[in-house]
C-alpha cells in the first residue's frame, strides 16, 4: 500500500516510518525540515506544511492511506488554532487527493467540560479529520511510553533530578501510559483492517496507575530510586508547568498544555481495540527500560557522529 506520514520527524512518526517500511509499504514522508528527517533511505521524502496551503497537496497523490500525526504544542500558546487550520487544511486536501484512509492518533478524556485545553484541541482535530470522504481510524492513547516522548521525558527527568518533589493533587489521577512499540503496532494493523474505517478505539497498556505510582516505579528504574511526593492543594497546572520548565528540559509551553490534561483521569476502554487487532502489551517496567535504552543508544550515536554532522 502507499502511504504518507505527516509528522514523519516526530516522536511517533519516526517510529511508524520503519515499522511501515518493515510490513512492505511504499511510505511517503511530509516534513518541513527535510535536513531534520533521519528515517530509511527508501522512503520518499516530500517538503511540505499543512500551514500553507499550496506547498503539500502534491504528496497526497497516488497515496491510499495516510497518517495524520501532526501537533503544535510547541508553537506556543495559539497551538489550538494552528492545529484547527492544519487539519481543516489537510482534510480538505485527502478529500481532493481522493484518499481511502486516514489513521489519527488523538488523546484519551472523556467528552465532557473536564477536558483540558490540550485534549480538546485533539478532539476538535478529530472531528474535523472525521468531516472528509475517506474512512478516519482513531486511535485515543495517553501517556507514551518512549525516549522521544514529552511526557515520558518530563516524567524521567523530575525523577531523575527531584527525590522529593511537591505536586498538585492531579498526582492521584489514574492513567493508562502504554509503550510506543505497541502504538506503532496498533497504527500499523490498521491499514490490514479495513473493519476499522469510521472506528474509534481506545488504547492503554497492561497496566493502570496513577500519576504518583508512574513517578515512583519510574525513579526506580532510572535509578535514582523512588521520590517522595508530596501533594499540595495550592499547586496548580500553570505553576506546576513553570516549576517544571526550570527543573527539566522539556519548555513550559509544551509542559503547560500536558500537566493541564493530566489532572483529567485517563483509563482506556481496550476491549474492543484488542478484539481487532490482538497486540501483545508490552509491561509498564519494560516499557521504561526499552525508552531508557534506546535514549543511551540515540545519545551514543550523537557522540560518535562527526563533527558538524547531523543525526536527526
Amino acid at each position: 500500500m502507499h502511504v504518507l506520514v505527516t509528522g514523519a520527524t516526530g516522536f511517533v512518526g519516526g517510529h511508524l516510518v520503519p515499522a511501515l517500511r518493515a510490513a512492505d509499504h511504499e511510505v511517503r514522508a511530509l516534513v518541513r525540515d527535510p535536513e531534520r528527517y533521519d528515517g530509511p533511505d527508501s522512503v520518499d521524502v516530500v517538503t511540505g506544511d499543512l500551514l500553507d496551503p499550496g506547498s503539500f497537496e502534491a504528496a497526497l497523490d497516488g497515496v491510499d492511506a495516510a497518517y495524520y500525526l501532526v501537533h503544535s504544542m510547541h508553537a506556543g500558546d495559539d497551538y489550538a488554532e494552528r492545529d484547527r487550520r492544519a487539519a481543516r487544511n489537510f482534510q480538505q486536501a485527502a478529500d481532493d487527493a481522493g484518499v481511502d484512509r486516514v489513521v489519527y492518533l488523538g488523546g484519551l478524556g472523556e467528552d465532557d467540560g473536564a477536558l483540558s485545553e490540550h485534549l480538546r484541541s485533539r478532539r476538535e482535530v478529530e472531528f474535523i479529520l472525521g468531516e472528509g470522504a475517506y474512512d478516519l481510524t482513531t486511535f485515543r492513547a495517553a501517556i507514551i511510553i518512549g525516549a522521544g516522548s514529552a511526557s515520558f521525558r518530563m516524567i524521567r527527568e523530575l525523577t531523575a533530578r527531584l527525590p522529593v518533589m511537591l505536586t498538585p493533587r492531579w498526582v492521584r489521577t489514574d492513567c493508562h501510559p502504554i509503550a510506543i512499540d505497541d502504538v506503532v503496532a496498533y497504527l500499523t494493523r490498521a491499514l490490514d483492517a479495513p473493519a476499522a474505517g469510521g472506528e474509534t478505539y481506545e488504547i492503554g497498556g497492561p497496566d493502570v496507575m496513577s500519576y504518583a505510582e508512574i513517578l515512583k516505579r519510574t525513579g526506580r528504574l532510572v535509578g535514582a530510586g523512588e521520590p517522595v511526593i508530596v501533594p499540595v492543594p495550592v499547586l496548580t497546572p500553570r505553576l506546576s508547568a513553570y516549576w517544571v520548565g526550570l527543573m527539566t528540559d522539556v519548555p513550559s509551553t509544551v509542559a503547560r498544555p500536558l500537566i493541564q490534561g493530566l489532572k483529567t483521569p485517563v483509563v482506556a476502554d481496550a476491549g474492543p481495540v484488542r478484539e481487532v487487532f490482538g497486540v501483545e502489551l508490552t509491561p509498564f517496567d519494560e516499557a521504561v527500560k526499552l525508552a531508557l535504552d534506546e535514549r543511551r543508544c540515540l545519545e551514543a550515536a550523537r557522540a560518535a557522529a562527526p563533527a558538524g554532522g547531523a543525526s536527526g
